[in-house]
């Protein structure tokens, strides 16, 4: 293993608490001031010299042959295979660990988690760097910054030995792709397009506001606005006033569900909801032009996928580097015509395959909801067979609008959900359903779905238990998860999901600390964590397998993307969706699906 640290160039502009990873590192102003590298335990070295000898210098190691580790690694593999063409057997980052094992609320910075394990003190020299190149340090500044930067390495190696004691092998593979996913970048962006996109994003703006007559008082006006986005097909976000405890619009820059707009499929809705806010620019645009300033950064408009490794206490993957591939719009023209600017390289298609239904699989499963687990093991319309228990008919007779609400129906109350929530969710796709007829839909799927009803209130006891520290025994029907009292409930990957500072209030209800204050948790929410925790877990086993012949490139949720040779294309578009069709060992009795695309650009898969 060979542990390594880069000092870099930065001012109060050129920094990356101004920049992306990406800009900051194939920034013209990039600059190594100098590199530390530990190979095994051997004493830590430090090398400061130009970029030519620097790479001389770097290209001595038998990366090919050996695990490259580094505290926050997306950072220095960009410089190690960006700057010098290095590229490591594998990766290892301990501030992904750190996160997977403390918690994506836990403070990781290197100087927090060295002093938490005992290990030592970060140094602060970096703080006297700030505006200086190489040739502005003395010798003597050049010596202190080098053992500020080996001290670095070396507690960067006594925290990767600290965490790995209970670290799953399975993760740390994952880990190694998702940093590859960004340091050594496969897809690329096709420019002329993306530039066309964006200029017909900014003409369909304009042409909106001069067609529909979107005046100021419009926008200032919550009635004529709330029409305006019924016009569009949106029904208005809606939420209970504070002062009048009376149903309002939720049209303030606070309120998720008008925020989430901006990220709608239609970019007609996006413009209206960042003039409603007072941005200049819709989502669309930001993130085309985002695109484009990326692939003008590399001769092959290559794009690096940035994703943070357990940004989620259920183990998902989040977007990094101020581009969310993972909410990338899925639906809609405009979607598709921005995610066919994302293409494989020349000789190359991309297979892009998503698990069918997972989490409603998972939750059938974990409950022992057997009589709906046997419909997903039958192939059967498990979407249908809800809708024929809502409109007392057989599934045969059941129509593509009432399919559509047992769809939402079995993909959204499954964790507990109300009908006052499952007609605003319904309202947000909309579909204006009464109240009376949401509590009938609620009602029919807790009566045919027993079991799964039963587990939200068996997870009230685990959380109960927990909250005492006393150990409930079985979490769930298979008997897979297990519970501690101190440190959570244990996943597949035997990894936790916790719940810091869990307490019960006086309300009865429980609480946990969570990044923005207090979060209230019970046992729905238990199911809906623990299924997504548990499909991940799945999603990530699945990735590792492919990985063992094909490169996977992007993950979204429940969707893994690869790029194969197009001569390989159908054998590895078969295989792909063998290995997501595969149950793991653990996951005995649990029938999984699939479905995947194949093309030249993301958007056509």
């Amino acid at each position: 293993m060979i542990t390594l640290d880069f000092e870099s160039y930065y001012d109060k502009d050129f920094s990356l608490s101004k920049l992306t990873t990406e800009e900051y590192v194939r920034g013209e102003q990039f600059e190594t001031i100098g590199v530390a590298v530990k190979v095994n335990d051997e004493p830590t070295q430090w090398f400061s010299g130009s970029d030519a000898d620097t790479a001389f210098w770097l290209h001595q190691f038998d990366w090919a042959n050996h695990f490259a580790l580094a505290h926050n690694a997306m950072f220095d593999a960009a410089i190690l295979t960006w700057r010098y063409g290095i590229r490591p057997k594998a990766w290892l980052d301990t501030l992904s660990m750190a996160r997977a094992l403390l918690g994506p609320n836990a403070s990781v910075g290197l100087a927090k988690l060295a002093l938490h394990f005992g290990l030592g003190q970060k140094g602060t020299e970096v703080d006297n760097a700030k505006g200086k190149r190489r040739a502005d340090f003395t010798t003597g500044d050049l010596h202190l910054y080098g053992n500020y930067c080996m001290n670095d390495v070396d507690l960067t190696y006594a925290l990767y030995k600290e965490l790995n004691t209970s670290f799953p092998i399975s993760e740390k593979r994952l880990i190694d792709i998702t940093i590859r996913m960004f340091s050594d970048p496969v897809l690329e962006l096709n420019v002329d397009h993306l530039k066309s996109h964006l200029a017909e994003v900014h003409e369909r703006k304009q042409k909106l506001f001069v067609e529909a007559k979107i005046t100021p008082e419009i926008l200032n006006s919550n009635k004529k606005f709330a029409a305006l986005l019924e016009s569009m097909g949106v029904y208005p976000p809606m939420k209970i006033s504070p002062t009048t405890e009376k149903e309002t619009y939720a049209f303030a820059k606070s309120d998720e569900g008008f925020i989430a707009l901006l990220d709608h499929e239609d970019d007609r809705v996006q413009a209206v909801v960042a003039a409603r806010l007072g941005t200049k620019s819709t989502l669309e645009q930001t993130r085309t032009q985002r695109f484009i300033e990326i692939a003008g950064r590399t001769h092959e408009h290559k794009l690096p996928i940035p994703l943070k490794f357990y940004a989620a206490h259920t183990g998902r993957w989040g977007g990094a580097d101020s581009i969310n591939l993972q909410n990338l719009p899925s639906r809609g023209i405009q979607a598709n015509k921005l995610k066919r600017c994302i293409v494989a390289p020349k000789g190359y298609v991309i297979i892009d395959c998503d698990s069918s239904q997972i989490e409603a699989r998972v939750l059938a499963w974990l409950s022992g909801q057997t009589d709906v687990l046997q419909l997903f093991a039958d192939k059967q319309d498990v979407y249908k067979y809800m809708a024929s228990r809502i409109y007392n008919k057989d599934a045969e007779e059941i129509t593509d609008a009432e399919r559509f609400i047992g769809k939402t129906t079995v993909l959204g109350a499954g964790y507990g959900m109300g009908a006052v929530k499952f007609q605003l969710q319904l309202r947000g796709m909309g579909k204006n359903v009464d109240l009376d007829t949401c509590k009938h839909i609620i009602k029919q799927y807790r009566q045919n779905n027993t079991r799964i009803a039963q587990w939200w209130n068996h997870l009230n006891l685990v959380l109960d238990a927990m909250t005492t520290q006393r150990d409930l025994g079985n979490v769930d029907a298979v008997q897979l998860l297990e519970m501690s009292p101190f440190t959570g409930i244990r996943l597949p990957n035997n990894l936790y999901l916790n719940y810091p500072g869990l307490q019960r209030m006086s309300d009865g209800q429980y609480s946990y600390e969570a990044r923005y204050g207090t979060n209230r948790i019970y046992g729905g929410k238990v199911a809906e964590n623990l299924c997504q925790a548990v499909a991940r877990c799945i999603i990530g086993e699945q990735m590792i397998e492919i990985e063992k012949r094909y490169r996977v490139v992007l993950t979204v949720h429940d969707a893994i993307a690869c790029v194969v040779p197009i001569e390989e294309g159908k054998e590895a578009q078969a295989y792909i969706e063998n290995c997501m069709r595969t149950s793991p060992s653990w996951a005995a009795g649990l029938p999984l699906n699939c479905e995947s695309g194949m093309a030249l650009t993301y958007g056509d898969c």
